[in-house]
């Protein structure tokens, strides 16, 4: 007979998996629509000169890092080739596969002479806001550039982790053996920390609405991820 106690135990987990994976899909949903909102309101107010040429600007830049400082990777040997996948798979499934381009291609031309019907009507709505339609796609484009760049990047922050792991339980046990204080406030709000501080870090570079190497953002997010793991381990209680 099962053990109800350990049913609720693992309904339990599933539970927090599936939340956990929503949450995720959650934020970079929003990270998405928020670069979206942001290069449509750029294009109106602060890069109108530029138009679509930003964008596809952005893009080309992005994957210029790649080829130029991330040749090489732990999770693939060809870090450009791979993100440049995941942008070409993203705008096949995205914008090929719903027939959106098609349905693009079909209304992008002029009608012709005494045209009637549903096509007209289209695109006297569509023409005027077909830049920031090619924008949409493009920024979606980039955000999966990043989305590629961000998961090359997480051996980084494996890394830090572990040397701030080792290091943050030497000077626990110097703490232990010294007759240390112990602050369970700094405890807390150091677990409490580290992961809200990879989240920021996705959530911020997803959202960028301007070229930045990715660089400047993982190593400060890692370092400070590092810090938090650091500090948890060196002020978790000395006795079990």
């Amino acid at each position: 007979m099962t053990d109800p106690r350990r049913r609720v135990v693992q309904e339990g987990l599933i539970t927090k998996s599936l939340s956990a994976l929503a949450r995720i899909i959650q934020w970079l949903l929003l990270s998405l629509l928020f670069s979206i909102i942001i290069e449509w309101a750029g294009m109106l107010f602060w890069w109108p000169d530029e138009g679509l040429e930003h964008s596809r600007t952005m893009l080309s830049r992005e994957i210029g890092y790649l080829d130029t400082d991330f040749r090489r990777s732990v999770i693939t040997s060809d870090p450009a080739r791979f993100a440049k996948r995941v942008a070409d798979n993203t705008y096949h499934y995205l914008f090929e596969l719903t027939r959106l381009v098609d349905f693009i291609h079909w209304m992008t031309p002029a009608p012709r002479p005494g045209e009637t019907g549903l096509r007209p009507t289209l695109h006297k709505y569509y023409r005027p806001s077909a830049e920031f339609v090619i924008a949409m796609m493009q920024i979606t484009q980039l955000f999966s550039v990043r989305l590629a760049i961000l998961i090359l990047a997480m051996p980084v922050f494996v890394l830090f982790s572990l040397l701030a792991l080792v290091d943050g339980l030497v000077q626990r046990d110097l703490r232990r053996w010294g007759g240390g204080r112990e602050s369970s406030f700094v405890y807390h709000y150091a677990k409490k920390a580290a992961l809200p501080l990879v989240v920021l870090a996705w959530v911020t570079y997803l959202a960028l609405p301007f070229s930045l190497h990715p660089t400047f953002v993982v190593l400060p997010f890692a370092m400070l991820f590092a810090l938090s793991v650091a500090v948890t381990a060196s002020t978790f209680k000395k006795y079990l």
